[in-house]
């Protein structure tokens, strides 16, 4: 009797015991029976928080969200601060939270994110990061050329690059990784660096006619040099219009208008009387129109040329000449070669007499002006003197299989 009542104080001593620890219920008796119906442990898994970028990142690039996942249970709340300011976001299809506003070079952020599990209970986790802090930032715009801005949205002719300025030096393989271009119809192209900061991009025959081509430069939070990194993503779009292609022969002294393959317009012409002279300061001159495709830069009603814009000054020179407006020009290179209006040229059609431009008619050139557009092709056939790849947009002076990279 006495073990008996033993185990009676010590099975009721347990039971204390285990309501007093809040552990669990004692088993219990089910009704009818002699059997023992065991408690049930809780098997609830923990709320896991998790933070990206991970808490105490350094260096973190800003281009990428902050995403905050709860795992076994639900968030509640996400807050993203830096310092006074608040970033935006939103709870995605999959239950993650995502940044939705543009983080910052050179801040901490800080995350305190909180959520609950399935039964009701709270979890709450902060951590924090900084982004990277560049010595310096790349600008980026869209050029037609060096003298002027691509414009989006507008049409250019059959020749236009695609030309891309970074404000600061670049690494050529970090740029071009960042470089997206899409055009309908599809073309497979290369780059071409004028320098360390401009690069062109050319498919391997001229636009057809009416192409369309869209241009991302994915930039930011990206380490474009050594402490470079892009400021903004920057884009843009532009179009073709009709494949206009203009050749000018030395020979026949004609120039010969084609859009879309049609011959449109035949003109008379004269092309630089050739020789070369040296300059007020020794630089070599050329009287040659340089030969090859060429690409139109600008067009303006009214142009002064004079001898002294590429260095012919004394007047004793029988190749001197002062300012005179030229109108109806159309620029072919950063050198100074245009097509123009010369009604004082006789000998249009018959001999070569210029100083390297184009000599046309008042009527063809006015032709000219009102018809070309910036990008269009004027190839010039014959001339001893090829044109430079450097020199306006001679980009299409090179071979594809040699062009760029």
């Amino acid at each position: 009797m006495i073990q008996r009542r033993n185990v009676i104080i010590g099975a009721l001593g347990m039971a204390a015991a285990a309501a007093a620890a809040g552990c669990s219920s004692p088993r219990t008796a089910a009704p009818g029976t002699g059997n023992w119906i065991e408690p049930v442990a809780n098997t609830e898994v923990p709320v896991r928080l998790s933070v990206t970028p991970a808490s105490g990142a350094t260096g973190v690039s800003p281009a990428g969200p902050i995403v905050v996942t709860a795992e076994h249970g639900t968030l509640q709340s996400v807050v993203v601060t830096a310092g006074k300011t608040k970033v935006s976001g939103s709870v995605q299809a999959d239950g993650t939270w995502r940044s939705t506003d543009e983080l910052a070079y050179g801040k901490a952020y800080k995350v305190v994110a909180t959520a609950t599990d399935k039964l009701g209970a709270t979890s709450e986790h902060a951590s924090t990061f900084s982004t990277v802090k560049p010595d310096s930032l790349a600008r980026i715009t869209f050029q037609a050329n060096a003298s002027s801005t691509l414009k989006t949205g507008r049409t250019y002719g059959a020749g236009q690059p695609v030309i891309i300025a970074f404000s600061r030096a670049v690494n050529k393989a970090a740029a071009e990784k960042a470089i997206q271009i899409e055009t309908s119809p599809a073309v497979k192209g290369k780059f071409h660096w004028a320098n360390d900061r401009t690069v062109h991009w050319r498919p391997a025959k001229y636009w057809a006619a009416g192409t369309t081509i869209k241009v991302n430069v994915d930039a930011f939070g990206v380490k474009l040099g050594k402490s470079v990194y892009g400021a903004k993503n920057a884009s843009t779009h532009f179009r073709i219009g009709r494949q206009l292609v203009a050749i000018s022969d030395y020979r026949k002294r004609q120039t010969k208008v084609y859009i879309n393959g049609k011959l449109v317009r035949t003109m008379k012409c004269s092309l630089g009387k050739g020789g070369s002279t040296t300059g007020a300061n020794g630089e070599h001159i050329s009287y040659w129109t340089t030969g090859g495709p060429h690409v139109v830069l600008s067009k303006e009603r009214v142009h002064s040329m004079s001898s002294a814009s590429y260095g012919i000054t004394d007047p004793k020179d029988p190749n001197y000449y002062g300012a005179e407006d030229i109108e109806y020009c159309t620029r072919i290179t950063y050198s100074g070669e245009f097509l123009h209006a010369a009604p004082w040229n006789r000998s249009l059609g018959r001999a070569n007499l210029s100083h390297g431009c184009i000599n046309l008619s008042v009527a063809d050139a006015k032709w000219v002006y009102e018809n070309f557009l910036v990008g269009d092709i004027v190839d010039v056939k014959n001339s001893p003197r090829p044109v430079q790849i450097w020199n306006g947009l001679g980009d299409w002076s090179v071979p594809f299989s040699k062009y760029g990279r």
